[in-house]
């Protein structure tokens, strides 16, 4: 078994991940396993998007570089239930099996594949927790008569013709008001359209 093994600490004060990959090389080693890399995040919190050693173990996972990613602890994999289990779903796709040294998570068995199937399913509950939160809070908002989304912009299609007549770009019109440059053009051929339709004359 091809292993590789991924440590992280959130501070570089007095934190040192030697203590997670020690535990995790003589767990291996115990098992039998061949390690192949170790992957360590240094100085990096846990609610970070991106992290340079965790991205590079999955690129290095999808090449199917190794059989087995194992970590210390779930928490210092996953920065989230969310994250955790969709790293741990695009693992499985790769065929790339997961340990958890400190939480008894080997999804390599068939009760360590059980618990992926728990967590899996508290992650989509808590999904359908914070979506039902969400619609609560814009209902009571629209109850309240609070307008929702991005205010809507008072464009004045006069200042628009005069700028244009000035000699000015449709671009430059749109980067000086702030606005869309389809907009500006939109508006435009809207006040031409206007300005060119001939006045009915009074009958008498």
């Amino acid at each position: 078994m091809r292993v590789a093994l991924y440590a992280r600490v959130s501070t570089l004060n007095g934190q040192h991940p030697e203590m997670q990959l020690a535990e995790l090389r003589e767990y291996c080693a115990r098992r039998g396993w061949q390690i192949v890399d170790e992957y360590i995040d240094q100085g990096v919190s846990g609610s970070k998007e991106s992290r340079p050693a965790l991205n590079r173990l999955m690129a290095d996972a999808h090449r199917r570089r190794f059989d087995l990613v194992a970590c210390w602890k779930i928490d210092r994999f996953g920065r989230s239930l969310k994250h955790l289990v969709n790293a741990l779903a695009d693992l499985d796709a790769y065929g790339v099996a997961f340990v958890s040294l400190k939480d008894n998570l080997d999804l390599t068995t068939p009760s360590g594949r059980l618990m992926f199937q728990i967590i899996g399913a508290m992650a989509e509950f808590e999904r359908a927790l914070i979506q039902e939160r969400v619609r609560s809070g814009l209902s009571a908002a629209r109850a309240r008569g609070k307008q929702l989304g991005r205010p809507r912009r008072v464009i004045d299609s006069d200042r628009l013709a005069r700028l244009k007549a000035e000699g000015m770009s449709i671009r430059d019109i749109a980067a000086k008001l702030g606005i869309g440059y389809g907009t500006v053009r939109t508006r435009l051929k809207a006040g031409e359209r206007k300005t060119s339709v001939p006045k009915q004359s009074k009958r008498h």
